[in-house]
């Protein structure tokens, strides 16, 4: 079963995550076709940019509990973002929970409609959205990062925007999404790939300074007894045993 939708229209690739049975939840399985599809647009000249969505009413759910991806492969999945020689666009309609939000980061520019909902929801099952901070700490409004990773409140597409986790929302993604892509279209490749490095220099610098401490981290609180009572209260629709 292929679990990413490609299809092109002038020079723009679109990759969709494509397994709505589980609103897309990042399994092993997912990230590494995300991450095949990424490599072929990098080689393809063909590929002026990419425009990374979904299907269903859930852009990402976050990681899948039953076939969560290693750690090690989500960073590299996340620089291979930062690092393609393409920009990368977003194109959100629905949900994006915990381990999406890191897909969004990472992507260059972002855009959503204004139904979109958004929430950090690791501390709600007993981890940390520690690897995801790779691309959302140096991208992202502190303050508002603070009060959303601690209480894993739910946020809407304006308020996504401003704390700038989006690029740009409206009622309409395609049609705020317009003019992005056509001066995409319009700009030179080779201008595009040095002008993307410019901009991502300082996200990089992130990976290769705390890559490997956080992918501890996660490694480390999704194997506590916390997570496991978390991940299981959550399977079974109930509370975890913490909630006061």
């Amino acid at each position: 079963m292929t679990l990413i939708g490609r299809t092109r229209a002038r020079g723009v690739e679109t990759l969709a995550l494509d397994s709505p049975h589980n609103r897309n939840a990042l399994s092993a399985a997912l990230v590494g076709e995300l991450a095949d599809a990424l490599t072929d647009c990098g080689k393809d000249a063909g590929v002026r940019a990419v425009v990374l969505t979904h299907t269903g009413n859930t852009f990402s759910a976050g990681a899948d509990l039953r076939d969560p991806p290693a750690p090690q492969a989500l960073v590299a999945l996340l620089r291979q973002i930062v690092e393609l020689p393409k920009p990368v666009v977003a194109r959100v309609t629905g949900h994006v929970r915990a381990g999406g939000l890191g897909l969004l980061a990472a992507c260059d520019m972002s855009a959503a409609s204004g139904g979109a909902t958004f929430a950090f929801t690791e501390v709600h099952i007993g981890v940390a959205p520690a690897v995801i901070s790779l691309p959302l700490l140096p991208r992202t409004d502190p303050r508002a990062l603070a009060r959303y990773y601690l209480t894993g409140e739910r946020f809407t597409a304006p308020e996504a925007a401003r704390i700038g986790l989006l690029t740009t929302q409206g009622e309409d993604v395609d049609e705020v999404l317009a003019p992005v892509l056509d001066g995409l279209r319009r700009a030179s490749p080779e201008a595009l790939a040095e002008t993307k490095a410019l901009l991502t220099a300082k996200v990089l610098d992130t990976f290769d300074r705390d890559a490997a401490d956080l992918t501890a981290l996660s490694a480390r609180l999704f194997s506590s007894a916390q997570a496991r009572e978390g991940m299981t209260a959550f399977l079974e629709r109930r509370d975890p045993e913490w909630v006061v």
